[in-house]
């Protein structure tokens, strides 16, 4: 069959999604796009904002206008079944438990499943799902439950693969992945995981995705060191307001956050720091969005992922006072931006004049490429006769908007 998969939302529906679409090649059929007339369309849906909904609703139009069998799955899916057989009542729905059932529907249920299929350069690889955090305004965990880990011969196992399919880089995701191995007997942690993995592979090197503060021990910081570990990390602050914060449910402090920054920051100083904020939380003033502001404009970030507060159904923070309105909420997002805007500029700025290797994953014309390098650099250079998923050395010499620009150069 011709069979479209539609992936929206996080990391880890993606790493679901090309286990899917690689195990579906494998028992014979094709992965097409939408527009290819395809026989059968799995959308894999996120709902971590009423945006993510909308995006998920109007995928699955796109889908029913096809003709095509449709079937959907993921966050969404778990939490607003109801919603989704509003469209169609004949849509084949699968909660996230079951979410690899689809391949078995759809092949002779195979066994085995596989991640030898992705468009990626810079493949995902699920370790961990589920979440043990109760933050005040997150549905995550009603659509994914708790924290489970993947077993280590199963994730050495695709690593293995990932690596022999010729890719230099393995993007290890989850849904709270700091939290790796801690319901597994007998007991692991993120730290051991990433050792065995360095020690079963030879050449990729490995990336986490985001990681919260207070889960980046010592002997997590001694492990980064390695040199086939990228120099990036992805920090959730969500607020720099210590009222806030502690509305939130985080679970920690604006001294403790600052702390621990510091301390990655003196033993890899060459490392990239990312971070989420939320604009427009319930309760958040003037005076608190200025408290996070100053926080941001203060910690040397390489970037700030921004997002205005959405209201989701059955958490706290959906029936708490002082809800912020609409407009606010897009203006204070626009000021971050600017934040952010300068923060990429001066890490940009930072690094010109020093040499990386970049993993080729975007063309744009005859012999321009845009690329990732170790320490999450976004980079545009122009390099002839190469592949997506390339490895080349490149020196920065400049920046055009938010991008390094770099000039090949021998290994």
């Amino acid at each position: 069959m011709k069979i479209s998969v539609l992936t929206l939302g996080c990391r880890v529906n993606q790493s679901e999604s090309s286990v899917i679409e690689g195990s579906l090649i494998k028992a014979g059929h094709s992965i097409v796009n939408l527009s290819d007339s395809p026989d059968c369309c799995v959308i894999n849906t996120c709902t971590v904002t009423e945006k993510s909904n909308y995006q998920s609703r109007q995928l699955i139009r796109r889908a029913l206008k096809t003709g095509a069998r449709v079937m959907v799955t993921g966050c969404y899916a778990q939490i607003s079944p109801l919603e989704i057989f509003k469209i169609d009542k004949n849509i084949e729905l699968f909660n996230n438990g079951i979410k690899y059932n689809i391949i078995n529907m759809l092949t002779d249920n195979i066994e085995c499943y596989t991640y030898n299929y992705t468009t990626n350069s810079r493949p995902y690889l699920k370790i961990q799902d589920g979440c043990n955090l109760s933050c005040s305004y997150c549905i995550v965990p009603l659509a994914r439950g708790k924290s489970s880990s993947l077993p280590v011969d199963h994730i050495i196992r695709r690593a293995r693969e990932i690596e022999d399919n010729g890719y230099h880089e393995i993007v290890l995701t989850g849904i709270h992945l700091g939290t790796y191995g801690y319901d597994l007997k007998p007991k692991s942690k993120l730290s051991q995981l990433l050792k065995t993995i360095l020690n079963n592979t030879s050449k990729c090197r490995l990336r986490l995705s985001s990681i919260e503060v207070k889960e980046i021990d010592t002997e997590l910081i001694d492990v980064l060191q390695h040199d086939r570990i990228c120099r990036h990390l992805h920090i959730p602050l969500q607020s720099g307001d210590a009222d806030i914060l502690k509305k939130m449910k985080r679970t920690y402090s604006i001294r403790y956050y600052l702390s621990s920054i510091c301390n990655i920051l003196k033993t890899l100083p060459d490392i990239a720091i990312g971070t989420d904020v939320i604009a427009g939380f319930p309760g958040e003033g003037f005076s608190e969005f200025l408290n996070t502001k100053k926080l941001l404009m203060d910690i040397p970030y390489s970037y700030i992922h921004i997002f205005p507060f959405s209201c989701r159904p059955h958490t706290e923070a959906s029936k708490m006072s002082g809800q912020v309105s609409p407009q606010v909420k897009r203006e204070r997002v626009r000021e971050l931006k600017v934040v952010d805007d300068q923060k990429r500029a001066d890490f940009i700025s930072s690094q010109i004049n020093t040499k990386h290797n970049i993993i080729l994953e975007q063309k744009k014309g005859n012999s321009y490429w845009l690329g990732t390098s170790d320490n999450y650099l976004k980079v545009g250079m122009i390099v002839s006769n190469q592949q997506p998923g390339s490895l080349v050395r490149v020196v920065i010499k400049g920046k055009e908007n938010n991008l390094a620009i770099g000039t090949p150069i021998d290994f």
